[in-house]
């Protein structure tokens, strides 16, 4: 019972932007079995809608929202579809990203635009229009950014994204300085290594190797694993007291040296 006082989202309504991935589509099942019925928003309506499938198979409600989440009106019509079907919004999790290995020097404008768009504007976007109605809203709420490892001391081989990444985490910890009177708390989730669709072309045999050995724990982290910390920061009981707060889920990467 205590823990379930805790951790509990039951009555929360949770927008997951770009849950049609696999990591954030954990994530969201996970926000549904703790309680909470979710909004998908993503660019692929099948994705979508096989998300929002699986949130109803856990008994929760579910919206699924098409949408070019670097597009403003896109984010505003998902506002308005939640609102309109739920009447509130007390969670938010931005995880839209794509990736790629381009060597700097042959980066194009084209290939930086994309990937700043959906990987930083995204969080901008989401924040500026999901945030302003729940601090307008006064009831307080969970906005919880997916950063990355490579946010820190940048990774080799994914400099916009990287570059992309750091900036989220300076979203996140201006935005939970400015959302703190309104008890609008925003943390990020740093994720190590999770092979997805969007890292998996980069995960050659070489480089495989130079992850293992910079990680602790010796192995990837499965996406159930980041289950755990999105309830806890989207709690506001458990984590009514954090906002501005980093967390690594990343088998220790981030703690490694030589």
């Amino acid at each position: 019972m205590f823990l379930n006082e805790l951790f509990s989202l039951e009555g929360k309504v949770a927008v997951a932007v770009g849950a049609g991935g696999v990591l954030a589509g954990e994530m969201s099942r996970g926000f549904a079995k703790a309680g909470a019925d979710v909004v998908i928003v993503d660019l692929n309506p099948d994705a979508a809608n096989a998300r929002a499938e699986e949130v109803r198979a856990v008994g929760r409600k579910a919206l699924a929202c098409k949408a070019d989440v670097s597009r403003k009106a896109d984010i505003q019509d998902a506002l308005k579809a939640t609102l309109d079907t739920f009447g509130r919004v007390d969670i938010v999790l931005n995880a839209a990203g794509i990736n790629s290995g381009t060597p700097f020097f042959e980066i194009e404008e084209t290939e930086w635009q994309r990937i700043v768009d959906v990987d930083l504007k995204s969080v901008f976007l989401a924040c500026q229009v999901f945030g302003k109605q729940m601090v307008e809203a006064g009831k307080g709420g969970s906005i919880i950014n997916i950063s990355s490892v490579s946010s820190g001391p940048p990774l080799s081989k994914v400099f916009t994204y990287a570059v992309s990444k750091g900036g989220v985490n300076q979203i996140t910890q201006f935005l939970a300085r400015e959302f703190a009177p309104a008890r609008v708390r925003v943390n990020a989730i740093v994720p190590g290594f999770f092979p997805a669709e969007q890292n998996r072309k980069l995960l050659t045999e070489d480089r495989v190797a130079q992850i293992m050995n910079h990680t602790p724990m010796k192995r990837f982290g499965e996406a159930s694993e980041l289950v755990g910390a999105a309830i806890y920061l989207a709690s506001d009981k458990a984590a009514s007291f954090v906002t501005g707060t980093i967390l690594r889920v990343d088998g220790g990467f981030l703690s490694m040296t030589i």
